[in-house]
């Protein structure tokens, strides 16, 4: 019979092991999703210049680098739109043009020319990715240590221990190195 309390650490185990490749799983899927919507923008969104206003690098400090955003201005259908695009790999200075294309329903979704999509997206993806990178890395741990340990060490089992009373009206004598509560 299956003692409880293990199965119940080996079923914890196996749990961190699938939420934490789960998580993991989670801004890979984030990220081919947006990849296949920039395709769809360039496709069928609305074609438009955009000016970047500003560009802002706000320091990390010591915890995080540091973040860049570019502000951009455009207009579509005789309004005018503002929106703010992560800079990642490229980063453009204030005053440039840069082509976009606008999603019809929501003029504040596009994508701009060098495949950057608008707004800061998939930034909790990321967080939970390394969230489960590392309970993945924990539940592979704890499942492997847990099967190594059953490996080493045999079932243990509990048997009645025979009790003898003391002969000759002398007190217990120890099994360790000295000898105690013994009378001369």
């Amino acid at each position: 019979m299956i003692n409880r309390r293990s199965f119940l650490i080996r079923l914890a185990c196996v749990l961190l092991v699938a939420g934490g490749g789960a998580l993991l799983w989670l801004p890979f899927h984030t990220q081919m999703e947006l990849d296949d919507w920039a395709v769809t923008l360039r496709e069928r969104g609305t074609p438009a210049r955009a000016v970047v206003v500003d560009q802002v690098t706000k320091s990390g400090g010591n915890r995080s680098p540091s973040s860049s955003t570019m502000y951009f201005s455009y207009e579509i259908d005789g309004r005018t739109h503002a929106q703010e695009v992560a800079c990642f790999e490229v980063c453009r200075a204030a005053g440039a043009e840069v082509s976009i294309w606008v999603n019809p329903a929501d003029p504040g979704d596009f994508v701009t020319d060098f495949g950057q999509l608008s707004g800061h997206r998939g930034r909790v993806q990321g967080v939970l990715g390394v969230v489960g990178l590392a309970a993945l890395g924990v539940g592979v741990v704890l499942t492997l240590s847990g099967i190594r340990r059953r490996r080493a060490t045999p079932p243990r089992r509990d048997r009645p221990r025979r009790v003898e009373p003391a002969t000759g009206g002398r007190g217990y004598v120890g099994r360790g190195k000295r000898k105690r509560n013994v009378r001369p």
